[in-house]
Formats: structure tokens, sequence, C-alpha cells
């Protein structure tokens, strides 16, 4: 109860401060409605649970049976899966598989036994915000078809979350972190990455020794998806397609040298040409340079003009070419709700 009333008032003392409620029970990892429920029942739970005892309960001695067995040399090293069976097979029935579990966890004896390592709790990723350029980068690695079957090339590729800017790329023979620390470094010599976060998968690449070191001495702080979590990164997978799904793309590339001269290409196109639906159609160098507010204020002028000369055609208002402030990688789940409001 000490717990709950301090977490309460907490709470309360931040939304008085000029905090949202969702952001501060999301800050304090509880649930908005838990909060509610809380402050509305200041007493604590007062449920008062079941009193009678159901006739078909276990006894003490049934209980104490299934301990028994389950730690007998026999059944030392078997799973309740498999003793359950084997005494059913000897004309023995004591419990279902799952009264021998609850059992078990009843009396603390389900623990991680074997010599593998037991499983790791995979906790969301940290959610980003960048509110300009250079704030938050994402990368990733994807394979480039030779015409050699099985024989692929590897496309190193940077994006800005927030302008959808490719800041970087390399193509080599292989995947290695090498390779990524010596992009990295190029990259720290003509831009200044101190307090970026640099987001990516779990690769061996992204996590080698040398990477990592590298990203500490520019200064730049990593952040890692889930293993086998590909929307924890997707603005780089979204890339991906981007790319692999242009009508210039190959399939297959000849040589290296041409794999490199098409992606050159599809850089320049991309950066410079292409109108990105994520940010309001202006491409990612406009919005890179801050033009894209002047861009997105005369779309607007322009189709309230068009309005006004022909106001019966317009059933509702003009689209609205609003200019994005902020970028969300990995949102929490309050922050996602936010989102689809706006």
């Amino acid at each position: 109860m000490d717990e709950r009333n301090n977490v309460c008032i907490m709470i309360r003392e931040a939304v008085l401060s000029g905090a949202s409620k969702d952001r501060a029970c999301d800050f304090l990892g509880y649930d908005i409605r838990t909060i509610q429920r809380w402050d509305k029942n200041q007493k604590g739970d007062k449920r008062k649970g079941r009193s009678d005892i159901p006739r078909n309960a276990l006894s003490t001695e049934e209980k104490q049976e299934i301990i028994s067995c389950c730690c007998d040399e026999r059944f030392v090293n078997m799973t309740p899966n498999e003793i359950v069976p084997t005494l059913a097979g000897e004309g023995l029935y004591i419990g279902s598989e799952s009264t021998f579990y609850r059992v078990l966890k009843e009396n603390d004896l389900l623990h991680h036994r074997s010599e593998t390592k037991p499983r790791t709790a995979r906790h969301h990723p940290k959610a980003l915000e960048a509110k300009g350029p250079e704030q938050v980068w994402s990368w990733d690695i994807t394979y480039i078809s030779s015409l050699i079957k099985g024989q692929y090339y590897y496309l190193y590729l940077i994006e800005d979350v927030w302008s959808r800017m490719i800041t970087g790329w390399k193509i080599h023979y292989e995947e290695s972190a090498d390779y990524a620390a010596k992009m990295m470094s190029d990259i720290g010599k003509t831009t200044d990455l101190t307090g970026l976060y640099l987001h990516s998968d779990n690769g061996s690449p992204m996590k080698g020794a040398t990477m990592l070191s590298t990203l500490q001495r520019l200064q730049v702080m990593p952040s890692f998806s889930r293993p086998s979590v590909s929307n924890d990164n997707p603005y780089s997978e979204s890339l991906f397609k981007t790319m692999k799904y242009h009508v210039s793309y190959p399939q297959h590339f000849e040589t290296i040298e041409k794999a490199r001269v098409w992606v050159s290409n599809f850089v320049d196109w991309y950066n410079n040409i292409h109108l990105h639906s994520g940010i309001s159609y202006v491409t990612p160098s406009q919005r890179h340079e801050g033009k894209d507010k002047v861009i997105l204020q005369a779309r607007a002028a322009t189709y309230e003009m068009a309005k006004g000369k022909n106001p019966e055609r317009w059933s509702k208002s003009c689209k609205k070419w609003e200019w994005k402030e902020s970028v969300f990688l990995n949102p929490t789940r309050c922050k996602k709700e936010e989102l689809k409001v706006a």
C-alpha cells in the first residue's frame, strides 16, 4: 500500500507540474488504468476472495505426493510432461501436467536447471524522438545479388530518421564490423556526430567491438532492435523495399563496380528527386536542408486559392500539408495512441 500511495503521489505532482498523466504513468512503468483504479480506491483491494475450498482441491497429502514424485531420483531430470505419461503407463495417475506445474510453482521448485542459457527477457527498445536532422539515424545491411547463384554483395546504408535522407552508404563483398566502423569514421570526418543516436538490428557487424569502439570515439550512442523483430527498425526496412522495387533495379549485378554505380544513382534520385510520402511529399534533401516548410506553405496556399475559385467542388476542407516537427522511432504505446489521434 505504501508503494502504491507513493506512485500515485508522484504522478499527481508530475501532472501539477505540467506533465501529461499518460507520460508520467509510462515513465514509471504503470498503465494509466491501473493508476486510475488506485486513485479511486485509496484503501486498497477490498476483494475478500474465495472463502470456501473447492471440493475437487488437492489435499496436502496429494500435493506432497506430487513433490516427492518429482524429487525422486528416478524423475529428478524429467519434466511433468514426461513424468505424467510415464506414471500413466505404469497404471498410476496422481494429477495432470498443469497440476504438477502448479504445485511445483507453489513450493518454489520451478527453476532453470539445464546447462543451456535460460530464456532472456526482451524489452522494447528505447523510444527515440528526432526533432531535426542528424539526431537519430537508422542503418542496416542488405544483400544484392550477383550473376553467380549464392554470391552476394552487401550494401551498408544509413538513413536520417527525421529527414529520410540517405547520409552514407558502402558496398562490400562481406558483412564486417570493420567495414561498418570505417564507414562511420569517414562520415565523422565531415559531420559532427556528437550526441547522435544510431539505431540498428542485432547483427554482428552492428555489435562488433570495432564498430562499438568507433561509435564511442565519435560520441555516438548505439541503439539496438530486439532479436528477430524487424519492426524495431522500420525506416531501414522500408528504404530497402523502395530500392529493390524501383523500376530500374536490375535484380542481379555483373560486378561490384556496377552495383556501386547503380546505388550511387539511386541515392541521388532518392535524396533529390523522390517525393517521400512519410514527409508530406517533399524530397529528403529539401527536408534535411529546411526548405520543406516553405514548399508546404506554398502548396497549402495553392489549394486555398483553388477552393476559393470553385468552392462548390470542395465538399470538405482542403488537404492539410502539415509540417512534421517530430519523428519517432519505436514509440511507446501511449505515444502511438497520441499519434493516431493527431
